[in-house]
């Protein structure tokens, strides 16, 4: 009997969706070199690409596959990656005031709408919003979603200090609620900062921290009981939360400030998903067990340093059942962006 070919592993892959891959356009850089400073950010040229300086604080380097789609492509066919979910990175479009935040989000929205009709099959986008002015938000919101066909909105875990559980915000998740996309968040402004100077804690220790604080926020607001359809995805495995919930848990029994939630903290887990992007194996099958492989969506933090460069293979090493895998490789992303 002729035996079929067998299907390379190569193809496999091929499947994944990557929910947390950057992608930078050159005219945002342009106009943070032009408009930057009274703001107290810069672009500061470098061997690899410029670094977004705020204040002190350096992001980047901003190398070409930021925004060099064909570079892109090639790198994600290597890594075995079909899909981007396109999202803007820090420090977002919340530095401009007045019409410049608007600007920044619309000129974001426009590039990444560009690369996703260039690239249909290859890339979807996360819409970033003018979060400062609640109103202008609203609008872009309905423009990105309705008229550019962004997949989901991108929200920094904090809007210049100010939680996302504020009251000012509840036009905007309104409008995302009824509009059924998801909302990615991503840290922000990391709360301690003055104290994450060194090492470059900031990252390494604040991004997953202003995760937690945002999420424990939004649970304990009741946000996510006024708006029981929508969908929240936390970056980096969750940050500090999965990890800290019982904490919260006990924090609800015992103190008032707690008493308005009318469950325990645990039992909104399952109303987040989360990606991948833990750096232990241990940690990551934590997170699974906690709240479900139906739960995590493969995400890399391309093109960062921080992120993975093999993400498929962060998935395939665990010790999962191959439905499981297809689930957090591609079939919760697939269910969540709205795609086939």
């Amino acid at each position: 009997m002729k035996r079929r070919p067998r299907k390379s592993s190569a193809r496999k892959r091929a499947l994944a969706i990557d929910v947390h891959a950057h992608f930078v356009p050159e005219e945002y850089l342009r106009l943070v070199d032009a408009e930057g400073k009274p703001h107290g950010l810069r672009l500061q040229p470098g061997p690899n690409g410029p670094l977004i300086l705020i204040g002190q604080v350096p992001i980047g380097p901003i190398t070409a596959p930021y925004h060099d789609l064909d570079l892109r492509l090639k790198e994600m066919d290597g890594q075995g990656v079909a899909v981007h979910a396109l999202s803007l990175m820090p420090p977002m479009a919340y530095w401009g005031d007045g019409t410049l935040g608007l600007r920044l989000a619309r000129l974001v929205n426009d590039a990444m709408a560009e690369a996703c009709r260039a690239y249909p099959k290859r890339f979807v986008f996360l819409a970033t919003l003018p979060m400062q002015d609640s109103e202008a938000a609203v609008d872009e919101v309905n423009r990105a979603v309705t008229q550019l066909g962004a997949r989901g909105i991108y929200l920094g875990t904090n809007v210049r200090g100010k939680e996302l559980a504020d009251p000012s915000f509840l036009p905007v998740f309104e409008r995302i609620d009824a509009l059924r996309v998801p909302i990615f968040l991503h840290p922000l402004n990391v709360i301690g900062a003055e104290r994450l100077t060194s090492y470059y804690l900031h990252n390494l220790l604040g991004n997953p921290f202003d995760t937690a604080v945002a999420a424990a926020n939004i649970i304990f607001s009741g946000l996510l009981d006024r708006f029981p359809k929508l969908e929240i995805c936390l970056p980096h495995a969750g940050g500090a939360l999965p990890y800290l919930i019982g904490r919260l848990n006990h924090g609800w029994k015992v103190r008032q400030e707690c008493k308005a939630l009318k469950k325990p903290p645990s039992s909104y887990l399952r109303r987040f998903t989360y990606d991948t992007i833990s750096h232990a194996p241990e940690s990551l099958s934590y997170l699974i067990d906690l709240v479900g492989a139906d739960h995590v969506l493969m995400g890399s933090d391309y093109c960062f340093d921080m992120g993975y460069e093999r993400p498929v293979k962060v998935v395939t090493a665990l010790k999962l059942s191959r439905g499981d895998q297809e689930k957090i490789l591609r079939g919760n992303a697939a269910r969540l962006l709205g795609l086939s």
